[in-house]
Order: C-alpha cells, then structure tokens, then sequence
C-alpha cells in the first residue's frame, strides 16, 4: 500500500478514486503510564510513557486507515493526514487519533 500526503504518486497515474478512508483510534494511559506521568508533570521534562502511548495510538490509526482502504480495493492513499486531540476530563484524560485519506488505485 502506497501511502502518501501528497495529491498524487509520483510516476503512477491515479486511475479510479475510491473515497474517503479513515482510522481513529481513543487511548487512555495505564494506571502506570498515568502515575509516571504524574510524577513527570511534578518535575517537568520528556514524558516518555506519554510519549509511547501516543505513538501507539498513531500507528493503530494509521493502520486501521491502510485496512478500511484495502477492504475498498485500493492500492494507494492520497492526501493523508492526522488530527489528535485530548478527550475527556482530568480523571478520563485520553488521547485521540484521527488518520485519514483518499483511497485511489493507481498503476
């Protein structure tokens, strides 16, 4: 799967466009992610357990895009992006992924 954030795929010819394809995905930290998160937040800096969640969260988003254009026949993806956000209040404090594109198939 050919996945890009351009237009088009440089030395292939968009031949059918398929839709609109997306991946989201809402993660919330393990009680051990939240609690070293905490303590990192007491004293500042790189909050690497945050950090790998968020990853995480990115790669299933992005992933479950790949699935649904596949599903639809495509080859390729154009035009991709992300969006994330934080949900939820202190006590539900979560993280959202957004993932998405145009499903093409290109030759």
């Amino acid at each position: 799967m050919i996945v890009t954030t351009t237009n088009d795929v440089p030395g292939k010819e968009i031949t059918q466009v398929l839709g609109i394809v997306h991946g989201i995905v809402v993660r919330t930290p393990t009680i051990a992610q939240g609690f070293l998160g905490n303590i990192k937040n007491i004293f500042g800096g790189h909050n690497q357990a945050f950090t790998d969640m968020c990853e995480q969260t990115r790669e299933h988003a992005y992933q479950n895009m790949i699935a649904q254009a596949q599903a639809m026949g495509a080859n390729a993806i154009v035009a991709m992006r992300y969006d994330s956000d934080s949900v939820g209040g202190d006590q539900t404090r979560a993280n959202e992924v957004f993932c998405y594109g145009t499903a093409v198939i290109v030759r």
